[in-house]
Parts: C-alpha cells; sequence; structure tokens
C-alpha cells in the first residue's frame, strides 16, 4: 500500500521566522524536497543533511524545469516513494501555493494520478513584504480592499489586465512579478483613472536581510526603479496606504556585514 504523500508547502516570502509551525514540520522530517528559486537560502539551510533537494526554479522567462515537468516529477517521486517506503515529499513554494504558486495545477495532477497530497498554506508575499515596509494593505479611510495581481502570464504571454479591478481608487493593488512588465501595469492603472500622484512602493527581497523598498509616485515609478536598480524577486504596491509607510515602516534588516562585526 502506498501511503507516500505529496505535501504542497506555502514556505513565505524568506523570513524563516514567518514559516507555520506545520511547513518546518515537514521540512525537518522530509525524504525529499523540490523547491522554487523564491525559497530563500535561510529556509534551504533548515533542511536537515541527507535530504534529497531539487530545484525547480523559475524567473520570466527561463525555466530550470517547465510547469509539466515538474508536474511529472513529483508523480514520479510519488511512485517511486511507493517502492521505498518513504513518505513524506515536500514541493515546497515561495509565498502560498494557491496564490499565484501554480499550486491548484500540480494538485489536479497529483489528484488525477490518484496520489495522496495535502495543501499547507503560507504567508503570500504581498501580505508580509507589505508588512515589512510598513504599509497596511488595507485601512479605514484609505482602503476598504486589495486586489492581488499578476504581472506576467504563463509561457510569457503578453499581458492583460482587467481594468475592473483597477478603477476603484479605495482599493490597494498588490502586484507580484510586475517589474518585467511594469510600464504596461503603470499605463494600465493611468488609464482606469488612477491619478499620476498615487504613491507607490516597491519592495525588493521582501522580509529578508536584503528588504530594500522604495516609495514613489506612479509618475516617477520607472524612473526611480531604474535609478534605485530594482530587481526581481520585487513586490509593487500601488495605493493611498503606501502613504503611511513614512509612519510605520519599522523593519531594519539586518545585513550580513553587521551579523559578521556583531559576532566578531
Amino acid at each position: 500500500m502506498n501511503d507516500s504523500c505529496v505535501y504542497l508547502v506555502g514556505a513565505g516570502p524568506g523570513d524563516p521566522d514567518l514559516l507555520t509551525i506545520k511547513a518546518l514540520r515537514l521540512i525537518e522530517n522530509a525524504d525529499v524536497i523540490v523547491y522554487d528559486r523564491l525559497v530563500s537560502d535561510e529556509i534551504i539551510n533548515l533542511i536537515p543533511a541527507g535530504v534529497a533537494k531539487i530545484f525547480v526554479g523559475k524567473e520570466t522567462g527561463r525555466h530550470s524545469l517547465p510547469q509539466d515537468d515538474i508536474n511529472k516529477l513529483l508523480v514520479n517521486l510519488a511512485q517511486v516513494n511507493e517502492t521505498k517506503g518513504h513518505r513524506y515529499i515536500v514541493r515546497l513554494k515561495g509565498g502560498d501555493p494557491f496564490i499565484f504558486g501554480r499550486g491548484g495545477e500540480e494538485a489536479i495532477v497529483l489528484a488525477r494520478h490518484g496520489i495522496k497530497f495535502e495543501i499547507v498554506p503560507g504567508i503570500t508575499s504581498a501580505m508580509a513584504c507589505a508588512a515589512y515596509a510598513g504599509i497596511p494593505l488595507t485601512h479605514r479611510g484609505l482602503a476598504d480592499g486589495v486586489h492581488f495581481i499578476t504581472g506576467h502570464r504563463r509561457a510569457d504571454l503578453e499581458l492583460e489586465i482587467d481594468q475592473g479591478a483597477l478603477r476603484d481608487k479605495n482599493c490597494t493593488l498588490a502586484v507580484y512579478m510586475g517589474l518585467g512588465n511594469l510600464q504596461t501595469i503603470i499605463n494600465a492603472v493611468l488609464d482606469a483613472g488612477r491619478p499620476s500622484s498615487t504613491p507607490v512602493a516597491v519592495i525588493e527581497q521582501g522580509t529578508t536581510s536584503q528588504q530594500r523598498h522604495l516609495i514613489t509616485e506612479l509618475s516617477n515609478l520607472m524612473m526611480d526603479i531604474s535609478d534605485a536598480d530594482i530587481s526581481p524577486p520585487a513586490m509593487v504596491v500601488i495605493g493611498e496606504v503606501v502613504s503611511l509607510a513614512k509612519i510605520l515602516d519599522w523593519f531594519q534588516p539586518v545585513m550580513e556585514e553587521d551579523l559578521q562585526q556583531s559576532t566578531a
């Protein structure tokens, strides 16, 4: 009897302290871990010695392993584990598996092959990165809702944005993976009627020791990102709540050189 299980686990945005207790327990007891590019080194370092690690990282325009092959890999691992008696196959994903994490696609494939699986939610990047930059995604009087928007489409197809999601000025826009199509996103937000002075935050490497963030306006966003040399992974937050960052910014990343000095 096959009692192995594939766990689709959200690793959160990078800070290992944001892992759920269940996620950490599965990482510590896994037989094999299949992980993404967005899983931080600090979390990878929690994997015990001897656990097989398989990197399947993806970024726009460059895939270590195409999604269809990742799906096949998970199925093959579960079938191999049936003969070896292994139990824990952990598919570790940055953020949350079901929010732009393609966890649903992988779970469907597992279900169709009769493979037992569990979903372990993680803290999604929009929530955590915004919080670590001092930005509440909703705030009374500024935003009564939030839209999660993807900044790119599968197979790098042309980006299409629902204007209806952009028009409500009382909703914050949280854009995942948006740097590659940023000008298109800016144009869409402006065309939807939001003013060019709308505050914007771009949070690079959010919640990690490498976190940087830029606060600007829609009209200056492209120039300011270029000047700051912001690169992926980065979360873009658009809306009046960004103005609270100047009051609520609390996170001071501890850089590696600072740690070395403190332990010297």
